[in-house]
């Protein structure tokens, strides 16, 4: 960390000796490459949204699979395995189900009455969605979370509430996601840390190019670019401590919004 903090100064080919050149890589980051900036807008647009969705699609999945029925640790087993898959993996299950010409997906629409189906990830306009899409195949670490957490909910407080007269809503307004808040906190943070560091998928979906168009070049992919393509290690170094102070600061954010949201079991507020 500190060699790629000395590097970011420097203009630096790997072939040659760093040659310092002090706040140059940042006046140019932020200032004269237009695709620092488009790549910056790509990452935000995926993480807008991959991450509410992965929130709310593993908290839905933990409360399916909170119920007593039988054989739902099976259940829980076969939600939960998808999220240890390498990512590699599955990028190139979903290339391939998402294959205009190929693919699973498209005629299966078809065969339901949507006659054009989207072109998925050689659509600029549905590269960015295919990819949020394929991200929600790995919700069974969040899902885990969430049901740790619910499993943990004192059941007198469901029980009084019933007596009080609370419908299965109100119980889960006003008891499940309050006391579940700690876990919700605790997704949002490394669900957003992910979002910002999103790359292998969309590497081995483009083959590291980030098309079509550009339209998936995210942060992390060009920053890669930048590095081991262009062998510009000096500005690299300088994109990813920009990406570092990035997250940084929303993950600031968002501890500094949770005393208003987040709810600990026994805490006294002033």
């Amino acid at each position: 960390m500190i060699a790629s903090l000395y590097f970011s100064f420097t203009k630096y080919n790997i072939i040659d000796p760093p040659t310092w050149i002090g706040l140059r890589n940042y006046q140019r980051m932020l200032f004269e490459d237009p695709l620092f900036w488009h790549s910056l807008q790509r990452t935000l647009y995926y993480a807008a949204l991959a991450l509410p969705l992965g929130l709310l699609f593993g908290l839905f999945l933990a409360i399916l699979l909170n119920q007593k029925i039988p054989g739902v640790n099976l259940w829980r087993t076969a939600y939960f395995l998808p999220s240890v898959v390498a990512g590699v993996a599955v990028s190139l299950l979903f290339v391939r189900l998402f294959n205009p010409r190929v693919g699973l997906i498209n005629p299966f629409l078809m065969s339901i009455g949507i006659e054009n189906p989207p072109g998925w990830m050689n659509d600029p306009n549905w590269s960015i969605p295919t990819l949020v899409i394929m991200s929600l195949w790995g919700v069974g670490g969040g899902m885990i979370i969430y049901l740790a957490g619910l499993q943990g909910i004192p059941t007198a407080l469901y029980e009084a509430a019933k007596i009080d007269g609370a419908g299965t809503w109100h119980r889960f307004r006003h008891v499940t996601i309050p006391m579940i808040t700690p876990v919700i906190f605790y997704n949002l943070v490394m669900g957003l840390i992910g979002s910002f560091q999103y790359f292998t998928e969309v590497y081995v979906a483009t083959s590291g190019n980030g098309g079509p168009l550009r339209s998936t070049l995210v942060y992390n992919l060009y920053l890669y670019q930048n590095a081991f393509k262009y062998f510009e290690m000096g500005y690299a170094s300088s994109l990813a401590w920009f990406l570092l102070l990035l997250t940084l600061v929303a993950t600031l954010l968002v501890f500094r919004s949770s005393p208003f949201w987040v709810f600990y079991e026994g805490e006294v507020r002033k």
